[in-house]
């Protein structure tokens, strides 16, 4: 069977993320040969549709991931994260 891709129009953004976890997202795409963008929309279509988007075994290699780049943050520090520094 096959299936159509879904034809799509990317855009351009500055988004801002915390240091460490870039890393781990950049890590994580080059390990599974995709983009950080096209991480990030899998990760945002998943979460919508309450859905885990990660197999046993990358759920392993992001743990590896974090501890290489020392990145302790977890879900529940998300809206509760403070800048520091001359870029805040």
């Amino acid at each position: 069977m096959y299936l159509m891709a879904n034809t799509i129009e990317r855009v351009q953004t500055g988004i801002r993320l915390e240091k460490r976890l870039l890393k781990v997202l950049k890590g994580l795409a080059e390990h599974l040969d995709i983009s950080v963008g096209n991480l990030v929309e899998g990760l945002a279509l998943h979460a919508f549709e309450n859905k885990t988007p990660f197999s046993t075994e990358t759920l392993k290699k992001i743990e590896q991931l974090k501890d290489v780049y020392d990145c302790d943050l977890q879900a529940g520090d998300s809206h509760n994260l403070k800048e520091t520094g001359k870029d805040s």
